[in-house]
């Protein structure tokens, strides 16, 4: 069966949409800074109040599944993002503009959260891939749309009405098929061998366990390991692309404009390499395009260490697409991993815990740079893509691939 072209189009579009605040910040930030007078730590504290919010709201995103749905839950996180964009374009002084980072942070985080537990569940890996292709073209679409607004000579306050304008429409879009989002039976149906395990799962859940889901999700080894992996993921890979200009400038020589555009090539081949792979992820098998792309990945950070030629800096650009499959491959995954009532809980809990690598690792990296000078990044990023390298093969080993009809069988039927 084939998803219904409504919600495949939206999923599609929510993907984008949920891009588009993400990345222009940085754009944004001198209009902000001279609007309300500022110094250059404020924009931490936007940053990190953002992130804080979707942390704590990948937490908990689980549980608001369970209690409202998931078209509930993404008409209501949607309209939140939608009041935050809103008001960063309306708010008069800096102490009421802060607030509106929390609750854009809090939105996204629960909508990135439903978002990959449905289409975990009910669309499959090679669409989960090129979701998350769209979330890279609404990424490069936020700060193109900042920027123009900005060089047309309007404030930055135009930029985010406009922003919150697309997600308006978007959270409109989920209120008028909110129901359809309620479906629990996969719209794209699982293998008989997925099925049976899943059920046998499910059967096992019982009695007070039924409750308390989530902290019963926790007690799970192959969880903290999915959790593990998807914080040192997002790491290595902001790790990488936040440092790589100052890298190539300070350390490889390049000039702004040269730094500048392979920095782009390493952010672009994450887009281009989940299209490209979502192609073929079916054919090879996920597990297989991932151990892969583990070794591809770790031998493009050896070649951004051990070079400051054009070898270093195709190895950034390898590392880079050898990463783009590992964050929606690993979401679709999980449900065959961890068995339908640990998913929606494990897949909040990953989500939060790539929120915390995406900020934590880069700064934690700052702090080596600051004494010991921008080498230190590409060492960094090497030790990184090997424990990447070893958690996979780990969950692997613990996992397995999926089980075959016969064997799912034999599982459910042994005493």
């Amino acid at each position: 069966m084939r998803p219904p072209a409504l919600l495949l189009g939206l999923a599609y579009l929510a993907f984008i949409s949920l891009g588009l605040p993400d990345t222009v910040p940085g754009v944004a930030w001198p209009s902000i800074r001279a609007t309300f007078g500022l110094s250059p730590a404020g924009l931490g504290a936007m940053l990190g109040t953002g992130m804080c919010g979707y942390f704590l709201s990948g937490l908990v995103a689980g549980r608001l599944v369970r209690t409202f749905g998931v078209g509930t839950l993404l008409v209501m996180s949607t309209g939140l993002v939608t009041v935050g964009l809103a008001g960063y374009a309306l708010a008069p002084d800096w102490l009421l503009f802060l607030p509106f980072a929390a609750l854009i942070g809090l939105g996204s985080g629960a909508i990135d959260t439903a978002l990959n537990g449905y289409a975990a569940r009910h669309l499959g890996v090679r669409h989960l891939n090129w979701l998350h292709a769209c979330w890279g073209i609404g990424a490069t679409l936020g700060p193109v749309i900042m920027t123009s607004v900005l060089v047309s000579g309007l404030s930055f306050r135009a930029g985010y009405a406009l922003l919150g304008a697309a997600l308006g429409a978007m959270a409109l879009a989920f209120a008028l098929t909110r129901r359809s989002w309620e479906d629990e039976a996969p719209l794209i149906p699982p293998s008989p061998a997925v099925a049976v395990a899943q059920s046998a799962a499910a059967a096992r859940l019982s009695g007070p366990e039924k409750r308390s889901e989530g902290w019963v999700a926790l007690h799970r080894g192959r969880v903290w390991l999915q959790i593990s992996l998807f914080f040192v993921y997002t790491g290595l890979e902001t790790t990488a692309g936040q440092w790589c200009f100052t890298v190539l400038r300070e350390t490889h020589g390049l000039g702004v404009e040269a730094a500048g555009a392979w920095t782009s090539a390493y952010w672009g081949s994450l887009l281009a390499g989940r299209v490209v792979l979502g192609l073929l992820i079916n054919r090879i098998g996920p597990d297989l395009l991932l151990r892969i792309t583990t070794v591809t990945a770790l031998v493009g950070a050896l070649g951004f260490t051990m070079s400051s030629g054009l070898v270093g800096r195709l190895g950034i650009v390898l590392l880079g697409a050898s990463l783009a499959p590992l964050y929606p491959t690993l979401m679709a995954r999980t449900p065959e991993r961890l068995g339908p009532s640990a998913t929606t809980h494990a897949i909040g809990f990953q989500v939060s815990a790539a929120t915390l690598g995406a900020g934590a690792v880069p700064a934690a990296v700052g702090l080596w740079v600051a004494p010991a000078g921008a080498g230190i990044v590409p060492p960094a990023v090497v030790i990184l893509a090997v424990l990447l390298l070893v958690l996979h093969e780990t969950l692997l080993r613990v996992t397995g691939p999926p089980p075959t009809t016969k064997t799912a069988l034999r599982q459910v039927q042994r005493p």
